[in-house]
């Protein structure tokens, strides 16, 4: 009869917590893996689709979207495919409905990741005019009213040099979003918009 050695279970045991270990590693990877969660319905009920990264058509995993979970990061919503039409910046947190993501209609048809900004600066100048000219201001926090800090409404260009920050076309954060990340944004369409207008604008960090 075959009698069982110290030395072969220690060898048994170490094998098991291997792959323990491999499991619990794997699992951690795949809750961390789904970033977001989109729902056909309100409250957050009907079919879904959940998503880790960056998906330039979404017409094949759901109709229509009504509600919303971001378990991390900061996500850019668009209406359309390849990265066209409205924008929603969205960062963690529960939107029952797509009013709550001040969304205009209930299309979602791609979207991009970002990482959460780590530093803790934030700052960006707007100009007046076309490539950066005209009169100019520095911004290194929120601005619920451009016209009241910068005494125009228009924003032709911007140099975002730290942190994500948000666009709207309307003061108090209101209206059309346009996700802004560091870089030279010679004129306005380079944002994504249609006009040079501007109502307030504020830093992304991990909640408003």
């Amino acid at each position: 009869m075959h009698e069982t050695s110290i030395s072969d279970t220690s060898c048994v045991i170490e094998i098991l917590e291997t792959q323990i270990s491999e499991c619990d590693k794997l699992s951690t990877e795949l809750v961390s893996f789904f970033q977001i969660i989109f729902y056909e319905d309100r409250n957050f009920q009907g079919r879904h689709y959940e998503c880790g990264t960056d998906c330039a058509d979404l017409q094949s995993y759901f109709s229509r979207c009504n509600s919303i979970r971001v378990d991390s990061d900061y996500w850019v919503l668009y209406e359309r495919p390849n990265y066209m039409g409205y924008q929603y910046v969205l960062n963690r947190g529960e939107y029952p409905d797509y009013q709550r993501w001040m969304g205009f209609n209930d299309n979602i048809r791609s979207c991009r990741t970002y990482p959460y900004h780590r530093g803790g600066s934030y700052r960006m100048r707007v100009y007046e005019r076309p490539d950066f000219g005209g009169q100019m201001m520095e911004f290194m926090d929120d601005c619920p009213s451009v016209y009241d800090r910068f005494r125009y409404r228009d924003i032709h260009s911007c140099n975002v040099m730290d942190g994500y920050w948000t666009m709207y076309d309307q003061p108090n954060y209101r209206g059309r979003q346009y996700f802004m990340r560091p870089g030279e944004y010679r004129r306005f369409s380079d944002w994504g918009s249609s006009c040079s207008t501007i109502g307030s604008f504020r830093r992304m960090r991990d909640s408003f």
